[in-house]
Formats: C-alpha cells, structure tokens, sequence
C-alpha cells in the first residue's frame, strides 16, 4: 500500500473560505475514502504541483522531482494489485487523481493517465503473469510507460496503422512511425502496437513490449504544441527494432482488442482531466468576480454575470456526474462505451466553454500570461482530440443507440 493511501486516515477535509474553492462536489456520490483521498490529492496538487506549473511551463517538460513525488505516493500504481506492488484501489480513485491534479496543471496529469489507464491495466488484464512480475513492480516504483498506437496515416481510423512485425525465427523485426505519443520523452517500456500478419487486416495487430534502450528504437523531440506543454509528446521510428518472440503482450492478434478496450477506460481519464480544468479555471476567476468593482458593486454581483456564472458551474456539475457515473460502471463491470463517450465529449465540451467565459469575466486581464486562465485556455484544447475525437465520440454514441433500440 502506497504512503499516500496509507496516511489517508489522519486527514480531515477542510474546506474554508481562505482557500476560495468553490467546487459543487456531491458528497453522496463518494464514500469517505474517496473523499479522504481527494482532499489528500488537493493537499498534494497544491504543495507539490502549483509550484511548478510555471517552471514545467517554461521548460516544456515535468519536474523530474515530481515525477518521483507521483511514485512515492502511489499514484503511479492505483489499481495494481499490492502483490506488484500497487495500491490496489479503485478506478474511481484515479479519476479522482487525474480531476484533482489538472484543477492545478492539466499537463502534470496526462502521464498518470497513460500510466494507469493504459499501460499498467493492459499489463494487469492482459499480460502474462511472467510480464506482470517483470514490468508492473517498476511500473509502480520507478519506471514510466508509453503507449504507441498512432501513426501519421492511422489516427481516427487506429487500425490501418502501417507499423508492421515481420517474424524471423523467435524474434520478430518491428520497422514502422508513431507520432504524438504521450510520455514519450520519458518513457522506460513502451507498448508498440505493429501488424505482424497484415494480411489478416486489423486482426493482425499485436501489442510488443519494448524497451527504451532497444536498437533501433528512436525517440524524437518533443513536440512544440499549442497548450499542455509540460506533458511530452513525440514521435517514435523503429528501424528494424528486434524483440524476442516472448515480448508480444498478452495474444499474438489481439492488440486492437486492447486498444478498443482500453482507450475506452481512457476517455474517461480525459473527461476527468476536463472536469480538474474546468474547475482550477472556475476556481481561480470568482474570487476576482466577487473583488473587482464597476459601478459601485462586485461584477458578481450582476444578475448578467450571475446568471452566466450560475450555469457554467452547472455545466461543470454535470460533466462531473457523467464522469463518475462512467467510472463506477468499470468498477461495476458493466458496459460503459457509451457513457465513456458521453462523458468525454460533454466534459472536453463544458471545459472549453469554461476556460473562454472566463477569460471573458477577467476581461484584458485575462488575455494576460501572467494570470492563469490563459494556460487554462490552450491546454483545454486537446481534450476533444486525444482519446478520440469529438466526432468519434459521436458515432460511437450514435452507434451503441442504435444496437440498443435493435436496429
């Protein structure tokens, strides 16, 4: 059990007006554990993480100090079984993580994301129980993952990927691109998905664990991007990149099973991350509504302004709730493609909304670096991109209304 989990027992939830946070968070749908632990995770977001938000900005990478700060609390390793050494908790709880570390820096918390959602939980329910003693312990303590599925002809369309493994003997030869792969720049074990029977189409598709120090596995700089900076982004080439036959994850053709599998839970990691957004920006703007003066009253004190304030932490609540609900049908076992989607699209929907009323609410002031809505503004972007995008989302809606009303 991670120290974090474990000193969640000695904290108490303090909410007081110092602090200016104005989270509409439904108790009821959370049990006191979880609220223990998100308020710990606020704790930590606000020591450990704000900061640095404009040190990472500025360098365009996460401090290496917090990345050791996220494994030493565990938060590398939520829902690992203790005897890899995780946490063992629940999804609900990394949902709660990636909320609350976005509130403060939306780019600290992509890389929880692909640890926990991606990497780990395909190692964790797909891999053999010979890869799990291998990689998830490090996983969990000191190593970070990479996920590497898109191509620069297979984005929406994931399963016309080009990326091929071409069998030689016990080994198999990987040669192929990837570009805007998460944690790339940091990454110790990425999980590569190349076609090794490409006439057999996406059923050809198989997940290859390799390691960073790999030959002929290049990674590329990081990517200059519009917002989330701080998280890296790269693209991959493998150059006749050999690996043993016993580095293929889990079934040789089953990779896009994985990768529909597990990018679905991951969509829920975004709406997360959306909702932590949308919130940090709501958060930060009222208390200077309530402070600023025009015509002899606070601008909160409109009815304009409130009417407009009024629905956007509606909006937000909402997100919020569709978010949970998601997470707890995984922790339910049940289908959750459609409200994963649900969740994803309002959440990126609502944030974006959010991030732009209220840079209109600051007014010049809003526009400048040195406040923090403007970042708020560029890193929500990627939220209808990442995961799938806001038309993917969409047609998978659309599609699971269709098979349910059996047509």
């Amino acid at each position: 059990m991670s120290k974090l989990l474990r000193s969640m027992a000695g904290c108490k939830h303090i909410l007081s007006a110092s602090n200016r946070s104005y989270s509409c968070l439904p108790l009821t749908v959370l049990s006191d554990d979880e609220k223990l632990f998100k308020d710990t995770v606020r704790k930590f977001s606000e020591k450990e993480v704000k900061p640095r938000v404009r040190s990472m900005e500025t360098a365009g990478q996460l401090d290496p100090e917090l990345i050791r700060k996220y494994f030493e609390h565990g938060f590398m390793g939520i829902e690992v079984e203790t005897k890899y050494g995780g946490a063992e908790s629940g999804f609900m709880n990394m949902v709660i993580l990636l909320e609350e570390i976005s509130k403060v820096d939306a780019a600290a918390s992509p890389i929880i994301q692909v640890q926990n959602v991606l990497v780990s939980t395909v190692l964790r329910k797909a891999a053999s129980e010979e890869h799990k003693l291998r990689y998830l312990p490090q996983l969990c303590s000191e190593k970070l993952g990479s996920f590497a599925l898109t191509e620069p002809d297979s984005g929406s369309d994931a399963f016309s990927l080009a990326t091929h493994a071409r069998q030689d003997g016990d080994d198999y030869v990987i040669n192929g691109s990837k570009m805007f792969i998460t944690g790339a720049d940091v990454a110790d074990i990425f999980l590569i998905m190349a076609n090794a029977k490409p006439e057999l189409g996406y059923r050809g598709i198989t997940c290859f664990i390799v390691e960073r120090n790999t030959k002929g596995l290049i990674v590329h700089k990081r990517e200059d991007k519009l917002g989330i900076q701080a998280s890296g982004t790269c693209a991959l080439t493998l150059d006749n990149v050999r690996v043993h036959k016993s580095q293929i994850l889990g079934e040789h053709g089953k990779g896009y099973l994985y990768a529909i599998k597990f990018l679905t839970e991951g969509r829920i990691g975004v709406a997360a991350q959306m909702i932590g957004l949308a919130q940090g920006c709501f958060n930060v703007t009222i208390p200077y509504l309530l402070e600023r003066k025009q015509f002899g009253k606070s601008l909160f004190m409109f009815q304009g302004m409130q009417h407009q304030i009024a629905q956007v932490a509606t909006q937000i609540e909402a997100a919020r709730l569709m978010t949970y609900n998601a997470a707890r049908l995984v922790e339910q076992k049940r289908d959750f493609t459609k409200e994963a989607a649900m969740a994803k699209s309002y959440a990126a929907e609502v944030a974006q909304l959010t991030t732009v009323k209220c840079i209109d609410w600051m007014g010049g002031l809003g526009y400048m670096k040195s406040l923090p809505q403007e970042k708020y503004y560029r890193d929500v972007k990627i939220g209808s991109i990442y995961e799938g995008t806001y038309n993917i989302q969409l047609n998978t809606i659309a599609n699971k209304i269709h098979s349910e009303f059996g047509l």
